[in-house]
C-alpha cells in the first residue's frame, strides 16, 4: 500500500539468520579473553598469587560467593596488582575507542589519538608541574595539569580550524602535526632545563608511559570518562558508518558532517587526555588495536567499538604484564613495551598500504 508521497513505505530489513549471533560471538570471545588476561596479570608478579585465590578475591569484589584467601594475598591484589591492572584495562579501552573514532573521522586507518596533538598537550602540562615541583601540593596536581594541557590542545585545534573555516580531515591533521611539533619543542625545552637528575628521570618515565604509580585514585579518574565515551561512540556508530562513505554521501543522508565531526573529535581528544593524565604518554594502542580489530571483524562500528575497547584493554594489560615480568627483577615502562610491539606493526601497515597503491 502506498503512502501520501505515492511510494511504498519502507520496511525494516531483518537481519539474515545467524547475523545477530555472528555480531555477538566475537565480543563474547573477546570478553572471555579479557577476563583471563585480568586474572593472569593480577596473579603474576614478584609475589605469585594462585589463580584460584585471585578469582576468589575478584568474585568477592563483585559480591559473589568466594573462598578463603590468605591475608597477604588479599593485600597484594587489592593494594598493588588490581589498581594497576584496572588502570591498564581502562586506559587501553579508552585509547582504542579514541583511535576507532579518529580513524573514522579522518577516513584513515593509520590515524592515531596522538595525531591531534592532545597527547603532546597533556605531556606539556605534566612536565611543567613535574619540573617545577608543583606535584608536592597533592596527588591530584599531575593528572589535573595533564588534563588541562590536553584540553588546551583541543581548544587550539578547534580555534585553528575555525579561523581557517575548514574542519576537513586534511586540515585537522595538518594542524595536529603543527601542534605536535610545537608542543614537543616545549617538552624538550623543559626536560633540557630540569633542575636536577631526579627530575629528568621522573620526566622521562612519565613521557614513556609508566603504570608503576597506578592507584585507585587513577581508576576513579578514568572509569567514568571511559564508560561515557564508549556509550557516546556507540550511540554515534551509525553516523561513523556513514562518514566512511565520504562527506558528500554523508551529507546526502541528512547528516550534519561538520557538527558531528567536531563533537566526536572533542570527545576522542578529551578521552585521550584523560588517559594520558593518568598513565603518561602510551603510544600505538590507539593505532594498532583498532586497525587489527577492523581487519578481523570488518568496519561496522556497532561491532567495532565494543570489540576494540575489549581488545585495547587486553592489549595494555598484557603489555604491562610483559613490562613487569619479561626481564624481572628489572622492569620496563609500559609505553616502551607498546612501542616495541606497535612500531613494527605500524611499519608493516605502511608497507602493506604502499603495495596496494
Amino acid at each position: 500500500m502506498k503512502n501520501a508521497r505515492g511510494t511504498l513505505p519502507r520496511r525494516p530489513v531483518a537481519d539474515a539468520p545467524g547475523r545477530g549471533r555472528r555480531r555477538v560471538l566475537p565480543s563474547v570471545a573477546l570478553a572471555a579473553v579479557t577476563v583471563l588476561a585480568v586474572v593472569v596479570a593480577t596473579s603474576l608478579g614478584p609475589v605469585t598469587v594462585p589463580f584460584g585465590d585471585t578469582v576468589s578475591v575478584l568474585l568477592g569484589h563483585l559480591g559473589l560467593p568466594a573462598g578463603e584467601v590468605e591475608t597477604r594475598h588479599v593485600l597484594v591484589i587489592d593494594d598493588i596488582r588490581l589498581p594497576r591492572v584496572t588502570t591498564a584495562l581502562l586506559a587501553g579501552a579508552g585509547l582504542a575507542v579514541a583511535g576507532v573514532v579518529l580513524q573514522a573521522l579522518f577516513r584513515n586507518p593509520l590515524a592515531d589519538p596522538g595525531i591531534t596533538g592532545v597527547s603532546s598537550g597533556g605531556a606539556v602540562g605534566a612536565v611543567l608541574v613535574l619540573a617545577t615541583g608543583a606535584t608536592a601540593a597533592g596527588t591530584w596536581v599531575l593528572p589535573a595539569a595533564a588534563f588541562a594541557g590536553a584540553l588546551a590542545a583541543v581548544c587550539l585545534l578547534q580555534l585553528a580550524a575555525a579561523l581557517r573555516r575548514d574542519h576537513s580531515p586534511a586540515t585537522l591533521i595538518l594542524v595536529g602535526i603543527a601542534l605536535n611539533a610545537l608542543l614537543g619543542a616545549v617538552v624538550s625545552a623543559v626536560v633540557a632545563n630540569a633542575p636536577d637528575t631526579d627530575t629528568v628521570l621522573s620526566l622521562t618515565f612519565w613521557l614513556q608511559g609508566d603504570l608503576d604509580g597506578a592507584s585507585w585514585n587513577g581508576v576513579r579518574i578514568l572509569v567514568l570518562p571511559v564508560l561515557v565515551a564508549l556509550a557516546v561512540a556507540v550511540a554515534f556508530a551509525r553516523d561513523l558508518n556513514v562518514l566512511l562513505l565520504g562527506e558528500a554521501q554523508a551529507r546526502s543522508t541528512g547528516l550534519d558532517v561538520v557538527r558531528v565531526r567536531r563533537f566526536l573529535l572533542v570527545c576522542a581528544s578529551l578521552l585521550t587526555g584523560v588517559c594520558v593524565c593518568v598513565t603518561g604518554v602510551i603510544g600505538f594502542v590507539g593505532l594498532v588495536v583498532p586497525h587489527a580489530v577492523r581487519l578481523a571483524l570488518g568496519p561496522d562500528h556497532r561491532l567495532l567499538l565494543p570489540a576494540a575497547a575489549l581488545a585495547g584493554g587486553t592489549f595494555l594489560v598484557l603489555a604491562d604484564l610483559g613490562a613487569r615480568m619479561l626481564f624481572a627483577p628489572v622492569t620496563l615502562q609500559t609505553g616502551v613495551v607498546t612501542a616495541f610491539l606497535g612500531a613494527p606493526a605500524f611499519l608493516f601497515l605502511v608497507l602493506r598500504g604502499r603495495k596496494h597503491v
